[in-house]
């Protein structure tokens, strides 16, 4: 799924979470960075090579927003570093062993886990194995479930219609506080 879409997605499951519990408006954003993160962080070694090397920024929006089929060449090593990041931050063992290590140190769930694990959902499901399968057992596996492409456009279309449904239905329900 597009980076936009997954933080949409965090910050409407946190609203919903909303009105069973109470959620600070600190810990939704942080749930929607967390939504984007896996997404952006593997973008480091490329923007790095553009700003010291002799990489470009449409390098860099080419790998952000990728198109099966027209993504440049990178240097090795920026290439390298850029797919384990990727790997990395795409990892349920990796977002498993945070989330019990966070669950160690506080003892109880930090609520912005979730927006990684949304992504890390969404992602098994919305990429194809032509293209970016999503690394569950990343450093074991580096094999992904072969789902539905997200950047089909008709998938598109839909997940962004169910977005502004949900969010219609998130409006609707919201709770107006006394000003």
């Amino acid at each position: 799924m597009d980076i936009v879409a997954h933080t949409l997605w965090a910050g409407a499951g946190m609203a919903a979470l909303g009105r069973r519990v109470p959620v600070a408006p600190r810990t939704i954003a942080a749930a929607m960075a967390l939504a984007a993160l896996p997404d952006l962080l593997h973008l480091l070694p490329i923007a790095a090579w553009w700003l010291f090397g002799k990489g470009s920024a449409s390098a860099v929006l080419a790998h952000a927003f990728p198109v099966p089929g027209q993504l440049p060449a990178l240097p090795p090593l920026v290439a390298a570093w850029s797919y384990h990041l990727h790997c990395t931050l795409h990892s349920a063992l990796v977002a498993g062993a945070v989330t019990l290590l966070s669950w160690a140190v506080l003892r109880s769930l930090w609520l912005p886990l979730l927006g990684w694990w949304s992504h890390l959902v969404i992602d098994v499901f919305t990429h194809s194995a032509a293209f970016f399968s999503t690394p569950i057992l990343y450093p074991f596996s580096e094999r992904g479930f072969d789902g539905l492409a997200w950047n089909t456009p008709w998938f598109m279309a839909l997940n962004y219609l169910a977005l502004a449904t949900v969010a219609g239905w998130l409006w609707r329900g919201r709770k107006v506080r006394p000003g």
